[in-house]
């Protein structure tokens, strides 16, 4: 017999759901993402490119950065091409009365100006590449990244100070499993390069791989966020 209970919606989409889908608000902008709910149910989050800006609700006023979702993310421009050195031709050289010459001088074009990219590529590096991997992943789904174990989605850490007086910060579990799994990925890459090494000799490899499971160990503190056992941190046995 089939389940008919409604299912829960995502965070995304719950906070989005009295939305009207052509509303210019946060809650309809590729770079707001909730991660937490108020006691009155409301869901809030922060701008990812504008983090100074705090926790916002879905129906909060959009900025010139309005990116709406579902819409094809911009395309940057492409790469201006190096400028060559100009040349001044020199034409046949006229004879004036005088005796003076002169040479017929072509006038080099006016260099074109650059590209203007617009208010949206005003940011860092990691904050464009951060938005495009969450939009990357919004669209693609999970794909190749292991699950998050269901019981921390939509869920935060907070960071605590000793002292009262200083602010605590709350950072999305999604965002830190999201940079866990990228330092996992990067060992396994780190891993096969040195299996693979042609210069190394099978007692260098074998020294440098303990430290790459020593590394491994490190992190089993993380595998309560996986989902699947099978993509738990494994580090010394025995």
């Amino acid at each position: 017999m089939r389940d008919e209970s409604p299912q829960p919606l995502d965070p995304v989409a719950e906070a989005r759901r009295d939305l009207a889908p052509d509303a210019k608000v946060c809650g309809n902008c590729l770079i707001w993402r909730p991660n937490r709910q108020e006691a009155s149910g409301r869901w809030v989050g922060p701008c990812r490119l504008m983090p100074g800006r705090g926790d916002l609700p879905p129906t909060a006023a959009s900025c010139d950065r309005f990116l709406p979702r579902g819409k094809p993310i911009p395309s940057v421009a492409p790469e201006t091409p190096a400028r060559r050195r100009a040349r001044t031709i020199v034409g046949p050289t006229v004879r004036r009365a005088g005796g003076s010459s002169a040479a017929d001088v072509r006038p080099a074009a006016p260099p074109r100006p650059d590209v203007e990219l617009g208010d949206l590529f005003d940011m860092t590096r990691n904050e464009l590449t951060e938005i495009l991997r969450d939009v990357l992943a919004d669209a693609l789904g999970e794909g190749e990244a292991p699950p998050l174990a269901n019981k921390w989605e939509g869920g935060s850490v907070v960071l605590k100070p000793a002292n009262p007086e200083l602010q605590a910060r709350e950072l999305p579990i999604d965002s830190i499993f999201r940079k866990v799994v990228m330092i996992r990925d990067r060992l396994r890459v780190l891993e096969a390069k040195l299996n693979a090494h042609p210069k190394l000799t099978d007692g260098e490899k074998v020294e440098l791989q303990s430290y790459v499971t020593r590394c491994y160990g490190s992190l089993t503190t993380f595998n309560l966020l996986f989902r699947d056992k099978q993509d738990h941190f494994v580090g010394e046995k025995g």
